[in-house]
């Protein structure tokens, strides 16, 4: 999907919700990650899923990213994917061959040592997540990268940069402070829940944030703000005083 140019801080810029089809929802590792694996196998796993869901979301075409997400993913057979999307087996491999192409442009960025990378995502999110319930966004914005990019879904906006993504958070972003946070996995990816101040007592589920990680800092923030996906990830729908 192309984003088009980012945009300024200025909640002016969020435009009309978009239709869904654009968007690929987060999904939970336990859906396609056996937590009794062999944690080699595992961790190429959630690094293949966390590959899959950067290129869908970053690089490819609609069919693409449909069929990537579906066979990589899901692991569905290639004649349920044809099924689904009214086309043909043939078809069906022949757009995951070329998703693969574009994801495995992005490999050699993306991949490390699977056990240094887990260490480093835990402490750096462990920093991260200390950040934003501070709501101390000038400690926060020292861990993003220099073209650290934020957006939003549904909304079409999408920021870059440390210098925006904080003054959206001290400016439109500011009813974030106070927030409550859970630390889950999505993608492949160190993720969180995110509780706003409920008016009526305790904490509401609002946002699931999934960061991907680069260089040991944090390189892509992705805001779901879907609070419907939270129970899909053992996140609870209301956190008390």
């Amino acid at each position: 999907m192309d984003l088009g140019p980012s945009s300024p801080a200025d909640a002016a810029y969020l435009g009309p919700l978009m239709p869904e089809y654009p968007w690929v929802l987060p999904i939970p590792d336990a859906r396609v990650v056996a937590p009794e694996g062999d944690p080699a196998d595992v961790a190429e796993t959630r690094e293949s899923i966390r590959l899959a869901f950067i290129a869908a979301l970053q690089q490819l075409p609609p069919r693409q990213r449909a069929v990537l997400i579906l066979r990589e993913v899901v692991r569905w057979p290639a004649a349920d994917v044809a099924e689904l999307l009214d086309t043909s087996v043939a078809s069906v491999n022949s757009a995951l061959q070329r998703a693969r192409a574009t994801m495995a442009t992005r490999a050699d960025d993306a991949a490390s040592p699977a056990p240094v990378v887990q260490e480093a995502e835990r402490a750096l999110l462990a920093k991260y997540v200390d950040a934003f319930e501070r709501y101390d966004i000038s400690t926060l914005v020292t861990l993003l990268r220099d073209d650290a990019v934020q957006s939003m879904p549904p909304f079409a906006m999408w920021l870059r940069g440390p210098e925006d993504i904080g003054r959206w958070m001290l400016g439109p972003g500011e009813g974030c402070r106070g927030s409550r946070v859970l630390t889950t996995v999505a993608n492949g990816c160190p993720a969180f829940g995110q509780y706003r101040i409920d008016p009526e007592g305790g904490h509401a589920p609002w946002g699931l944030h999934v960061l991907d990680i680069s260089d040991g800092r944090v390189a892509t923030i992705t805001v779901f703000i879907e609070p419907a996906l939270f129970p899909a990830f053992g996140l609870p729908t209301h956190l008390d005083p």
